[in-house]
Order: C-alpha cells, then structure tokens, then sequence
C-alpha cells in the first residue's frame, strides 16, 4: 500500500481525471471538494494500516470520511488502492444499479461509516477509537473532515469526548479549503479551526494540504504523539485545474463538456469518457445489491431476575445491563450524566469501566454509541426518551443506515414522568423510530419482561429501542394471583400476551398504562362486561392471529401520541387484513400534557382505569 511521493504524484493526477469523469457521467456530484480532498486520501490510504485483499481485518486501521460528499475522491482513491474496481466507479457512480452512491456508503471495501450528515463523522470516529480502547486492540482510527461543519456543536462535543478519554489513537484530518455551497466559510460561519481542537485539549499540526511529504510527516507525527491530533491541511477546492480553483460553483456541480474537454487537457488526462457513458447505458435500473456489515454476536446473556414486589421497570433494565456487563467484556453502556435516573448506576458501581460517560451531549453519544455497537462491542445507549428518541432522531436515522447493533434503553416515557412537564414527556417512542428503517420497537410490560427484554436485545444483532416509564410498578400477575412473567417465562419478539381474556371485547395496551388497563378489566368485570386484556410489547410486529381472534370490539390504551402509536398501528394491520371491528376507540394522548402528578395525569387525559372503563361502557350504550 506504501507508495512513493512520485506514485502519489501520479495518482494525484489521474483520481482529478476520473473524479471530473465520474461527476461528468452521472450529471452530478461534488467534484471541487473531492479535487481538495484527494491529496490527503490518497496520502492517508498509503500510509494506514488498510488491506485492499482483506478489506475488514480486524487489525485493520478505520477511515471515516465526515463529509460524505466528497464520495467521487473517496471512491477512486479506493480504485487506485485496490479495494474497488474503477471502471465500475466512473461508470456506475450515482446510478440505482451502483453500489457507488452519491454519498459513501459502508460496507464498500474501505468504507467504515456512511455519512453525508455533516457533523457527525467525528463522533463516529470517537466511537471507533473508544472500541479499540476497550477491546485492547492497537488500530489506529482517522477521521478526515471538511472546514465548515467544524461550525456545528456537535464536533466540540466530541472534541472534548476524544481528549476526556485519552484518544491518542484517533487523528483528525480536516480538508481547510474555506470554500462552502453559499462562499467563503469564514465569511458564511467563522470558526477558529486550530484553536478550538487546541481548546479542547488536542494537538494540532497545520499542514499545505496539497504536499504529500508534509502530510505523511504529519501522520507519523499524530500516530505517535500521544494525543488525540488534528491535522489542518489548508487546501484549495477544486485543485489541479486552474478555472476550477478557489470557485464555490464547483462545489456540487459537474463541469459541461467544454470544461470537461478543457479541465482534461489541463491535466493531460484523455477523454475517453464516452466509454464510461456507453457502460453506464447499459447499467439495469434496479437498486443495488445490499452492502449491509454485521457480526455474530457471542453473548452470556445469565439467568433472568424474578421480581415478586413492587418496582420500577427502568431498575429492571439497569439492573440486567449491569449483569450482563459483569459477565461479559464486550457489553457497554453510554450514559449522558442521567445514571442515576436511567439506573446505569448499577454498571457504573459494579463495572464502572464499561459505562462512557459524555456529560449533556446526547448528539455526539448517540452517534459514538453507534459506531461502537457496530465495532464489535453490544452498546446500549440510555436516555430520557425525549432526549434519546425525539432530540437524537437524526443521529439514530444515520445508525439505522450503517445497519448498527445499538440498543437504545430510554426510560421516563410517556405521562409517567408526570411533573417534568410538557418539555420531557416523551409521547413518540413508538411513532418516531418506524421512520428508522430497521429499529425494532419493544415497550415491556413490567420488571420481569423487562429484564428479559434486555438480555433478548444484547444477543440479538440489529438496532432496538425499549421505552419504559419512570414509576415503580407491582408485577404483572394472573387472575390466581401467581406472576404472570414467572421464572420459566422466555421473551419471544412479536409475540403478545393475553394478560386477561374475555369475549365481549379487548384491549390492547403497551406499557406504563398496563395496570389502569388491568383496573378497567375489573371495574368492566364487575358489571358483567368481559374484555380481554392484551399486552402489546412489539407494536411494529402485530400477531395477525391474536388480531383475528379479538376483533368484535378493539380499544387501545396507549400513553403516547395518540395519532402514531399502538392505535393507529392496529387500525393499519386490521384495514390491510381487510378486517373492520365492529367498535374501535383509541386512547392516548392528543395534545401536549401539563405538569403534575401522572395519577393525575392519567386521570385527566382519560388514561385511567376509571376513565378508560367509562369510554368503553359510553361506547357499548351507543349500539
């Protein structure tokens, strides 16, 4: 991989040439920022531990690209290397047939991390290097970033998680070309680059961004100083062809072909580009063959916790993540100074070496979270719901994309966190993640489930958000009083559970509501109205035959939107079984709570056992 400063020259010219090939062919894309970029990948390619024949060594060093636009330099410097074939790049680039998408995507030999979000990559890059810390591996990671998303909080946020946790194993890359789609970036946004990394306890080298022996020092320097580096490569967009120099227009446009036959010439590069037009022509329109990374996940998962008296589920949760962590070295835990609430105090007593710790960053954690989970490591991310779903939801979108392995624990759901008020009653646990293609949603019924809900997470690859409420909670029991989640019960995704059963009608509910459900079951009873109660722990994966069985009369109980949750998920499953009950009433929240105590709440919202009974016999006087 090693290549001499002549070899890089080389390249230097001929990735121009089929960057401006690429972009040209496809109509689109971004040639000027990949012409700055290309010879600091070209240089970082040659000098990291990276294998074109064995592209997912574990020994191998990471490459996150943050600024996932500059995919054309990325992409044929990966030809160049190896790892990719080239005329498949130029062909195929931004076609639906073309793994080669506009921006990169991992799963591509040499691509870590899909990105394009700006702001995100260091964080991932944080979380890589967090991963090989804890799994006593010595891979270097490097994060190669553009100038202006250095504007966004999120990259200080994992600035200051880099140096917190002595990553001296992480160097950061930045592309300085001061160019950005609207002008110059210290025009559009000022940032002091170099002072903020120093401000936040990095080292920094600057470096001419264009010279391939100043930026292979500069590597060699950051490998071994024994600090998080940013090297600031002061470069200039669309470098190399002289009317493309300095211009944001070529930021995100391909040049027309008398500027291509003319940027060509300048670079002394033919254009054989009809070539690549006649192979792109012949190209199927269908999407491209998936290139989804996973890992065998190898777990003790331990012996389930039985829970006879009263608590809450989120200690059920925190207390089985910290079992699992005691037995085992790959599960960890990221918290976001609320361990005490979300009950990672239980890790953090028992195996305080698996918990990180980011403080009030929930972007950057989400997003280093994600990266860990898909390095090997069983991560679980916990949160407030209304922090870890609602304010994190482009940070889950791109883990969903990467097809991660993160667990996303999010407690004080719903109305249950009552006096916080209308700003962290989180009414969208359930509604926001179906937009995170991939996510399963579990929300467990009490303690018991809730353990084995967690420990049914961590074996299983693939991204989950369990959503608990914050009060404590008697155990679920059967009619003879016996617990209903007992010692031999076994968590099965999808499956649901007939709490209670009855004819004349049901009802489905999920979570904290659960007991004034079990309430309205009995205020029902007694006045000779039997309805069957049913917990529905995974409402994105209904039991179509439980659904046919309980049909005539359906009401769902939900502390949540009530316009995007349980309900509005039953109704879609019975509309597509082209079933119709003959009575459907959903309740749930229709607009933003006020403060106070959520049996009060729950009163006042008609979420309670009484209030939840009275919609029911209104509904059955109405025949």
């Amino acid at each position: 991989m090693k290549k001499t400063l002549e070899e890089l020259r080389t390249l230097g010219t001929q990735c121009r040439g089929d960057i401006l090939k690429m972009t040209y062919v496809a109509n689109s894309g971004h040639p000027g920022g990949s012409m700055s970029s290309i010879d600091i990948l070209l240089s970082l390619y040659s000098f990291a531990n990276v294998f074109p024949e064995d592209p997912w060594n574990e020994d191998r060093d990471r490459i996150v690209v943050s600024h996932g636009h500059i995919s054309p330099g990325v992409y044929t410097t990966l030809a160049a290397y190896g790892f990719v074939n080239r005329e498949e790049v130029i062909a195929g680039f931004r076609h639906p047939a073309s793994i080669f998408e506009g921006h990169i995507t991992r799963g591509i030999p040499g691509v870590e991390w899909t990105t394009g979000n700006l702001g995100q990559g260091l964080s991932a890059g944080v979380g890589f290097a967090l991963a090989a810390k804890y799994k006593k591996k010595d891979y270097h990671v490097y994060v190669v970033m553009s100038d202006g998303e250095s504007a966004k909080g999120q990259v200080q946020e994992a600035r200051r998680t880099a140096r917190k946790y002595h990553l001296d194993n992480l160097t950061v890359i930045v592309d300085y070309n001061d160019i950005q789609i609207s002008g110059h970036a210290r025009d559009i946004m000022y940032v002091d680059i170099k002072a903020e990394f120093e401000a936040a306890g990095w080292k920094t080298i600057e470096v001419n961004g264009h010279d391939y022996e100043q930026l292979l020092a500069a590597l060699k320097i950051a490998r071994n100083d024994g600090y998080p580096t940013a090297i600031i490569a002061h470069t200039i967009i669309g470098k190399g062809v002289s009317f493309m120099e300095d211009k944001p227009d070529y930021h995100g446009k391909a040049l027309s072909k008398e500027e291509l036959d003319k940027a060509l010439n300048e670079l002394g590069i033919e254009n054989d580009v009809e070539k690549y037009i006649a192979m792109r022509k012949a190209l199927d329109v269908k999407p491209h063959e998936k290139v989804k990374l996973y890992y065998k996940v190898e777990l003790n998962i331990g012996a389930p916790r039985v829970y006879d008296k009263s608590t809450d589920n989120r200690s059920a949760l925190g207390r089985a993540i910290a079992d699992l962590a005691v037995a085992n070295d790959n599960v960890v835990a990221v918290d976001c100074d609320l361990k005490g609430s979300v009950k990672l105090d239980f890790l953090d007593k028992e195996r305080p070496d698996r918990i990180v710790e980011v403080g009030v960053q929930e972007h950057n954690a989400a997003a280093l979270a994600g990266a860990m989970s898909a390095d090997g490591l069983v991560t679980f991310f916990a949160d407030f719901g209304v922090f870890g779903v609602d304010e994190t939801f482009n940070q889950h979108r791109l883990n969903a994309i990467n097809n991660t392995n993160l667990k996303v624990v999010v407690t004080h759901c719903g109305i249950d966190v009552g006096e916080d008020g209308k700003t962290h009653h989180a009414l969208n646990y359930i509604g926001a993640p179906l937009a995170w293609y991939g996510f399963k949603v579990i929300v467990p019924a009490d303690p018991n489930q809730t353990d084995r809900v967690v420990r049914y997470i961590a074996k299983e690859y693939g991204n989950f958000v369990v959503a608990v409420g914050r009060s404590k909670l008697e155990p679920i029991r059967k009619e003879d009083g016996s617990l209903f989640f007992d010692e031999n019960y076994v968590f099965e995704y999808g499956k649901m559970d007939i709490l209670r059963d009855g004819t004349d009608g049901v009802i489905y509910a999920t979570g904290s509501v659960i007991p004034n459900v079990l309430k309205a079951h009995e205020i029902l009873k007694s006045k000779g109205i039997n309805f069957a109660v049913i917990n529905v722990s995974c409402p994105y994966d209904l039991d179509e035959e439980v659904l046919r069985k309980y049909s005539n009369f359906v009401v769902t109980v939900e502390d949540h939107n009530v316009l995007n949750g349980l309900g509005s998920l039953i109704a879609q499953e019975y509309f597509e079984m082209r079933m119709m009950p003959s009575k459907f009433i959903k309740l749930g929240l229709s607009e933003f709570p006020v403060s106070g105590d959520s049996k009060f709440l729950f009163e006042i919202y008609g979420l309670s056992g009484e209030k939840i009974a009275e919609k029911i016999m209104e509904k059955l006087c109405c025949k």
